[in-house]
């Protein structure tokens, strides 16, 4: 019989409180504990760009991405999973440690341009009114043809209330990326951990012209 999870005190996935409480704790069950299989072979059949990585967690793809001659950015703004991505990487290469950052995604500047941003248990981390604004600051940190690759938590009978993780229907999350992206690839997930088991989608996205998201799409 499985322990019980740790009792915590904060309960806004909207603070780093939450996410620190956590990574503390080390409770971590959206963690896979390795670069997952469509995001190998993705960045191993693409040419090298410099690649976000917001909500980085344990970082588990930095080494990866680093060893196809990627430049991963990992970004993270609860402390404590800072600290743990860093030490794990540092017994790799101390060059690997040193591309996790700690930041709020929302006001982070990139100090070279991006190529990509790779999603990963981010966009369902956070309640759904910040789906607006994480696809816009996705918009606003990539370029024409910059690429959205990674994984979201779908269900399609509807876009849950309570989390994290929160899913959210195919339509909606449609309905938010055409503002400013063109899906290039829409996949099952080939190896899901048990927390988004058969809920979970590998995508591509291309940034298309910059154009900003709409008004009508922001009072949503």
């Amino acid at each position: 019989m499985s322990a019980p999870p740790p009792k915590f005190e904060n309960r806004n996935p909207e603070l780093p409180q939450f996410w620190q409480e956590r990574f503390a704790a080390r409770f971590t069950p959206w963690d896979s504990g390795a670069a997952p299989r469509q995001a190998q072979e993705f960045v191993r059949d693409h040419a090298p760009r410099t690649v976000l990585l917001p909500g980085c967690g344990n970082a588990w793809e930095v080494a990866c991405f680093a060893a196809y001659g990627w430049t991963p950015l990992a970004l993270d703004f609860a402390p404590a999973a800072v600290q743990q991505a860093r030490a794990r990487l540092a017994q790799q290469d101390p060059a690997l440690a040193a591309c996790v950052q700690e930041g709020d995604f929302f006001s982070w500047q990139p100090a070279q341009p991006l190529g990509a941003i790779y999603e990963r248990a981010f966009f369902c981390a956070l309640p759904p009114a910040q789906r607006v604004r994480i696809v816009q600051r996705w918009a606003e940190l990539l370029p024409e043809g910059g690429l959205l690759f990674g994984y979201f938590f779908i269900d399609p009978a509807a876009d849950a209330v309570r989390g994290p993780p929160f899913t959210i229907q195919a339509p909606v999350l449609q309905g938010l990326m055409e503002t400013a992206f063109d899906c290039l690839v829409d996949q099952a997930a080939s190896d899901s951990i048990d927390v988004f088991a058969a809920r979970e989608r590998w995508q591509v996205w291309r940034r298309r012209v910059a154009h900003g998201i709409s008004q009508s799409q922001e009072s949503q």
